[in-house]
């Protein structure tokens, strides 16, 4: 049996162009920090790394459950990317001195074991020296507010305006110095109009 994340995880990755809250449970993930411009070549060979990393993960449980019962998830679908951005006060937003932490969801019966052991095979199979930065750690984003951005990430504001309102309206503040985005379209094959983006950030 194959988990999708799509199928089984609608409250979390099904959202809609309107405001609404939501309990996001602690997840684990596989993170990646950096800074910097998102257009420079790095911020690239950081998503490359992790998106290796997945795959390598990906592989080592579907080798490690092939002989299992149909009952049992033997495979799953790999999470989007995600991003953690650190809050910019600044009245003109400077790329350059942008703060991140990239990520990509695993499924909860990934454990640090086969972290451990892809991040091994992967390191000898296509060594990158980036790798050594990547962890493994739960998350728990708790309550939170979050809506679907479609189009540019430059028009990102327009839809922050709508959560701000939102919270506003039902008296929540905002908790942190980051929020959420979640890549739902392939950058390199969608059009910039029609990119999806799952903007996020906790509330009280």
């Amino acid at each position: 049996m194959k988990y999708e994340w799509r199928k089984q995880e609608k409250d979390l990755y099904g959202v809609k162009q309107t405001p609404i809250i939501v309990e996001v449970p602690k997840q684990k993930f596989i993170l990646l920090k950096g800074r910097g411009n998102p257009n420079e070549v790095d911020f690239s060979d950081r998503i490359s790394a992790l998106y290796s990393l997945a795959y390598a993960i990906k592989m080592l449980f579907k080798n490690v459950m092939k002989n299992k019962t149909d009952n049992e998830i033997t495979d799953f679908t790999v999470y989007p990317l995600e991003g953690f951005w650190k809050k910019v006060n600044e009245e003109e937003l400077d790329k350059n001195k942008l703060e991140y932490t990239l990520m990509i969801r695993q499924p909860d019966f990934i454990t640090q074991e086969i972290f451990t052991k892809a991040l091994e095979n992967i390191k000898k199979k296509k060594p990158n020296a980036l790798y050594d930065e990547i962890s493994f750690r739960e998350i728990e984003e708790g309550k939170s507010i979050h809506i679907l951005h479609v189009g540019s990430y430059d028009d990102e504001p327009k839809s922050f305006e709508l959560m701000n309102e939102f919270a506003r309206k039902l008296d929540l503040t905002r908790i942190g110095g980051f929020h959420k985005e979640i890549y739902l379209s392939n950058k390199n094959r969608t059009s910039e109009e029609k990119q999806k983006t799952i903007l996020r950030y906790s509330v009280k």
